[in-house]
């Protein structure tokens, strides 16, 4: 779902920095090749997420959700080089398309995949974060939040995507919609923790911004 006038984000991508040729061959690759590619990150929110992770310079980073791997390679520009991206996904089919795209980028020996879930896997991880992405199912979106909060470091920030989910969040709650009640629940927890600090932007489908105190 578009927030802005379609002109206007055409202009905003138009005049945000051009997308890398890897991740336009990973995108159109994607769109041919791979159910729902609506669940890209795409150029311009892309290209956020680059400049995030730049302006961070995280050494350690955590994805929920790999998809197709483009939102981690955003992500993997800003990293210091010798830093660690691990990228966790229930998808196992898709393990080898994201490893192609990895092996192809100067990251390939900093990018570590996890399949399965999500859930289980944070708990036994070690590391301590500067960033994170959050962008999987969206019912435990909460229980993420909980799991990964203890394992950031001070000043790191939390990244959550599709936090707007179509716009659904201010229409009129329907009885059997799970996600979007997870999605008001969450919007609700992360806007009143008092370990965190958020703010909401309408890129997209919505994306929020978390720095951990």
């Amino acid at each position: 779902m578009n927030f802005l006038p379609e002109e206007i984000e055409t202009y905003a991508e138009n005049h945000s920095q051009k997308e890398p040729e890897l991740l336009a061959k990973l995108s159109r690759e994607t769109h041919q090749k791979v159910l729902q590619p609506r669940m890209l990150s795409e150029h311009f929110q892309g290209r956020v997420l680059s400049m995030i992770s730049k302006l961070i310079q995280p050494k350690t980073i955590l994805e929920i959700g790999t998809y197709t791997g483009y939102s981690a390679l955003c992500l993997a520009e800003g990293m210091q080089k010798n830093g660690k991206l691990i990228t966790i996904d229930k998808n196992e089919e898709l393990e080898d398309f994201q490893k192609k795209y990895f092996d192809q980028s100067e990251w390939k020996n900093q990018i570590q995949q996890k399949v399965g879930n999500a859930l289980n896997i944070i708990p036994k991880l070690e590391e301590k974060f500067d960033l994170v992405f959050i962008d999987a199912d969206k019912q435990n979106y909460p229980n993420y939040f909980e799991l990964i909060l203890p394992k950031m470091n001070s000043g790191g920030i939390i990244l959550s995507d599709n936090v707007l989910w179509s716009g659904k969040v201010v229409k009129p709650l329907k009885d059997n919609d799970k996600d979007t009640a997870a999605l008001l629940h969450y919007n609700k927890l992360i806007n009143e923790d008092e370990r965190v600090e958020s703010v909401l932007l309408p890129i997209r489908d919505g994306l929020t911004l978390t720095r951990v105190k």
